[in-house]
């Protein structure tokens, strides 16, 4: 099969080399196609829990992702107005026994660096714009903006949340504004760590609003996103530009020391975008294309596994393509069956989590806080974001489902 199925991978993004990765570990034939003129991410940090960091071993990058990560000593959930720890739930030193693997911080960038390291250079095309994919009884044919096609046995959409992809095999998706935005900024320090910023995954709730701050690059910098509630419309980019003064200006009265962080905003290195919010998809795949990470399942952010999400998916179909010899459109069935229930509830949890995060009243934060206090004196490795169910999943045994599922 390793030299007879070929794979075109529409979109370079984590997601996509994740999946090229995997792919390449195998054996499997593929090409992948990215927009820009090279390999780059934004300037962000992103959270890398247990379930994904499975995966990243599985694939060989051990070492390399304790070279770029940062372990957080705990995951704190703290009063945006008096600073009160509403919940720590211990991660370093707990985590890996209960969950099977690290939680670690690392930069964007060099997550994707370190999946795309070692991808032979003559099976990626930049400056390739998919334009949209034609199915054909012995193929797949994609086709890009300069002209150029591509025929492949499959194609999988890893092109993210506006993907042609998914709009030639499913039409147009609609997404709805949520009426949250978000600022994202990475603040660069010499000192570690910093006497305000303390070494955990920090969710600070307010009214409406709530902060999550973490080191990345070793704790070299402080990764910030923010997220507050507004009735204007806010574009759905990761690029829009914003300002160290409106920044300060959504979260007046806050806390000093995110204040202080705050104050320490790079403005030119600021950015804004729209929440958008995407049902669940009722099919991701036919019988010769499917989708992958945010093409298929978009989500808020609110439970830091879109990225994660995207690492699951890459390794599950590359093994349903292994495991399903010959036989593409059954890998595919395999593939969707395992990934698209999973990551659908982790769509409609992340929506309800910007609901609770954001509660106002008195009486809705003081049940809130209670029911934090509550979980952690039953269980002191609790998870004050209810997210046990998202690490405990290990997508590297997915094969074994697929022989419990053969047999069935």
């Amino acid at each position: 099969m390793s030299e007879q199925l070929r794979v075109a991978i529409i979109g370079g993004g984590i997601g996509g080399v994740a999946l090229a990765r995997a792919l390449s570990r195998r054996g499997i034939d593929f090409h992948l196609f990215e927009q820009a003129p090279a390999f780059g991410e934004v300037g962000a940090g992103v959270q890398m829990t247990p379930n994904a960091v499975k995966v990243l071993k599985a694939l060989g990058l051990t070492e390399s992702l304790d070279d770029i990560g940062f372990l957080p000593e705990s995951m704190r959930g703290i009063n945006w107005q008096t600073g009160e720890t509403l919940f720590r739930t211990p991660l370093k030193d707990a985590f890996p026994q209960v969950y099977g693997a690290e939680f670690y911080h690392v930069h964007r960038a060099d997550l994707h660096g370190i999946l795309c390291a070692d991808l032979p250079a003559d099976k990626i095309t930049f400056n390739a714009r998919c334009t949209g994919i034609e199915e054909h009884s012995d193929g797949v044919l994609a086709r890009f903006a300069d002209g150029t096609e591509f025929k492949a046995d499959l194609v999988v959409g890893a092109d993210g949340i506006h993907s042609p992809v998914r709009a030639s095999l499913w039409g147009q998706d609609q997404p709805r504004f949520t009426g949250h935005m978000c600022w994202r900024a990475l603040v660069p320090v010499d000192q570690h760590p910093l006497p305000f910023v303390g070494p955990d995954a920090a969710f600070w709730m307010g009214p409406k609003a709530h902060v999550v701050t973490y080191y990345v690059k070793g704790g070299k910098a402080v990764n910030i996103v923010a997220v507050t509630e507004t009735a204007d419309w806010v574009e759905e980019s990761w690029t829009e530009p914003s300002s160290t003064e409106e920044l300060l200006a959504a979260y007046e009265g806050w806390h000093e020391d995110l204040v202080r962080l705050f104050k320490m905003t790079d403005p030119s290195q600021t950015f804004k975008w729209g929440l958008f919010d995407h049902d669940p998809m009722a099919r991701w795949s036919t019988d010769r294309a499917t989708l992958l990470g945010d093409a298929a399942h978009p989500m808020l952010p609110f439970l830091s596994q879109g990225a994660a999400m995207a690492i699951e998916d890459a390794y599950v179909l590359a093994e349903a393509l292994t495991h399903y010899q010959g036989d593409s459109a059954a890998a595919l069935r395999a593939y969707e069956q395992e990934r698209r229930p999973r990551t659908a509830e982790v769509q409609l949890q992340a929506r309800e989590r910007g609901r609770s995060y954001h509660l106002s009243t008195p009486e809705e934060l003081r049940k809130r806080d209670e029911a934090f206090r509550e979980a952690q004196k039953k269980d002191p490795n609790a998870v004050g974001i209810r997210a046990e169910w998202i690490y405990e999943y290990d997508a590297t045994t997915c094969g074994e489902r697929f022989d419990a599922t053969a047999t069935a």
